[in-house]
């Protein structure tokens, strides 16, 4: 198979060696190199360098565009520290004004309930004593009605009354007051 090869070889018309037909070969190759340096290659050359500018260019904005967002994020990021800061102060605040109003509600109830209660004791003393000076005129009219039917007008009304008025000051009202409280 070996011998083969180099008879397949000089056989075939492409592996021949023709002077002419490499002369010529040589020559458009030559003319064509010529021709795309004079017209082809300025403008791929051109579009070459166009190309590698914009690429430079994309790459230095992406650059530019990178440090950008990397300064906006650490903004963002201490924006976000500053907002939960003051969030918290806030917060901070709100519970102090919550706690120093249920302190004033507390003691302004405290001071409502104190008046309400000494109003209340107020009242009860008053009405205590004019049950007490009620109490004590019945009496006394009791003891007029009572005096007057067993004297049968021997004693003067003057007389009359001042019996009624010791008699009063006689009776022991501090039972009464003792059985309120």
């Amino acid at each position: 198979m070996t011998q083969l090869t180099p008879i397949l070889a000089s056989s075939s018309p492409l592996t021949k060696i023709i002077p002419g037909l490499m002369i010529w070969t040589v020559i458009f190759f030559l003319l064509t190199f010529w021709i795309l340096k004079r017209f082809a290659f300025s403008q791929i050359q051109k579009m070459i360098d166009e190309r590698r500018a914009r690429i430079v260019r994309s790459v230095e904005q992406a650059e530019t565009a990178r440090d950008e967002a990397a300064k906006l994020l650490d903004e963002h990021r201490q924006m976000l520290v500053e907002a939960r800061t003051q969030a918290e102060q806030i917060l901070e605040d709100a519970r102090k004004v919550a706690d120093s109003l249920s302190e004033r509600s507390r003691t302004e109830l405290d001071a409502d309930r104190s008046r309400r209660l000494a109003e209340t004791e107020r009242q009860i003393s008053a009405e205590t004593q004019r049950a007490l000076d009620q109490i004590k005129n019945e009496i006394a009219e009791l003891t007029l009605i009572t005096t007057a039917k067993v004297t049968a007008n021997l004693l003067t009304p003057e007389d009359h009354r001042r019996l009624i008025d010791s008699a009063v000051e006689e009776l022991d009202f501090s039972a009464l007051e003792e059985s309120r409280n």
